[in-house]
């Protein structure tokens, strides 16, 4: 079972109270992660990642066991604590401004 952690606005429009727990098959990368998060909740689709590119968008942020994982591939595979649910994967709305 993967944790799955994500900011408030996003929590809001999933209707969603706390972290989300999913199962995902096969390597436990960025990419299966979001796409199992995008299939149990589709009005995530188009918020996390681009429709088109499935590129992360430019104010998101990816975490776990306290790196930075936002510029590594998509289909790298995540630390073992993500994928026995030991730590969960933080998906962070950064923060701008000057």
């Amino acid at each position: 079972m993967i944790r799955v952690t994500l900011p408030a606005h996003l929590r809001k429009l999933a209707q969603i109270d706390g972290e989300v727990k999913l199962d995902v098959d096969g390597l436990v990368t960025q990419r299966s992660i979001l796409d199992a998060l995008e299939a149990r909740y589709p009005m995530l689709c188009g918020t996390i990642r681009d429709h088109v590119t499935q590129k992360r968008r430019a104010f998101v942020r990816f975490f776990a066991c306290g790196e930075d994982l936002s510029h590594d591939p998509p289909d790298a595979p995540l630390p073992e604590a993500v994928v026995t649910g030991t730590e969960p994967f933080m998906i962070v709305g950064a923060i701008a401004g000057g």
